[in-house]
């Protein structure tokens, strides 16, 4: 049976909250991204060229919060800490469900840095933690490597015609749709619920540990066999 953490299913509820949050941050949060670090990198060194320091190390904080997401990600992942923890993907989750519960009790009036920092760290845990879709490395915090590899094995199953590829075109579109539905639910809940919204993201977080849950009840009822489809 294919691990739960590289199934299609948990992808697609993981897009859902990469979209989602992108949408949360850029209607509430002052019009930012915080999944990704490339605008805060381009911003810092567009501000230093113009010699605005303090504008350039205002954008340092996400980054830093980032990078220490990967530090977390990799330390639950090494072996005698994932002995512990024994489930370091539901840990993670938790987690991530833990800072946005936070995330959403901070009012609009607060700092927009504050909110992104945190948000950056918390994509920052989740694109480190589940980095395989069934069988091929994907990202469930931004879409644009997801949509050339959609294509690219689209491609292939139709010139190629690679029946492998053709599973991979339909795993990663889904991921696709999936991260737009996330993006379009992300804001229209932001909309009409403002900063709470981000709960949400909470929910589809739970949806996910609830498929460990029940896929591990399903592994001790069945024979062990590998599924390419997740």
């Amino acid at each position: 049976m294919l691990p739960t953490d590289r199934s299609v299913r948990l992808g697609i509820l993981l897009a859902l909250v990469g979209g989602g949050l992108d949408a949360y941050t850029f209607i509430s949060r002052g019009g930012v991204f915080a999944n990704a670090q490339t605008g805060n990198v381009v911003l810092m060194g567009v501000a230093a060229a113009q010699r605005h320091w303090w504008d350039a190390l205002g954008h340092l904080p996400a980054v830093v919060a980032f990078l220490a997401g990967v530090l977390v990600a990799e330390t639950i992942r090494r072996p005698r800490v994932a002995a512990v923890l024994r489930r370091p993907a539901c840990v993670a989750m938790v987690l991530e469900c833990v800072v946005l519960a936070v995330v959403g009790l901070i009012p609009a009036s607060a700092p927009d840095a504050l909110v992104t920092v945190l948000i950056a760290f918390m994509a920052s845990v989740q694109m480190s933690t589940f980095r395989t879709l069934v069988d091929t490395v994907y990202n469930s915090t931004m879409t644009t490597g997801n949509l050339r590899s959609a294509m690219q094995n689209a491609y292939e199953a139709v010139v190629g015609r690679s029946a492998d590829a053709r599973r991979r075109a339909r795993h990663f579109a889904a991921v696709v749709l999936a991260f737009l539905a996330g993006a379009f639910g992300g804001g229209w809940l932001t909309f009409h619920w403002g900063t709470r919204a981000v709960w949400a993201a909470c929910a589809v977080l739970a949806a996910g540990l609830a498929l460990f849950v029940h896929d591990e009840r399903m592994a001790r009822k069945l024979p062990k066999a590998g599924s390419p489809g997740g």
